[in-house]
C-alpha cells in the first residue's frame, strides 16, 4: 500500500532543498543589483558561478520533490503544436 503523505524526512529534505534554491536565487539577484554598468571579466565569471549554483540547487529541489511524491510531468502547454 502506498502512503498518502510523504515521510517527514522526505518533506524536510525538500524544504531544505527549496531553501537552498531560494538562497541561490537571492544571491543572483544581489549580484545583479550591484553589477556595474560595464561588467568586467570577473563579473562575468562570478555571474556564471552564481547561475551554475542556482541551476544545481534547482535540480536538487526538483529531485527532492520527486522523492517526496510531488512529480509534475510537464508545465509546458502542448497547444498550438
Amino acid at each position: 500500500m502506498t502512503d498518502l503523505y510523504p515521510a517527514a524526512d522526505d518533506r524536510e529534505i525538500l524544504r531544505q532543498a527549496a531553501a537552498a534554491h531560494t538562497a541561490a536565487a537571492q544571491d543572483v539577484e544581489a549580484f545583479l543589483r550591484r553589477l556595474p554598468e560595464v561588467p568586467d571579466p570577473a563579473d562575468v565569471t562570478e555571474y556564471a558561478n552564481l547561475l551554475t549554483r542556482e541551476e544545481r540547487t534547482r535540480a536538487d529541489r526538483e529531485a527532492a520533490a520527486d522523492a517526496a511524491g510531488l512529480t509534475i510531468a510537464s508545465l509546458e502547454s502542448d497547444q498550438g503544436r
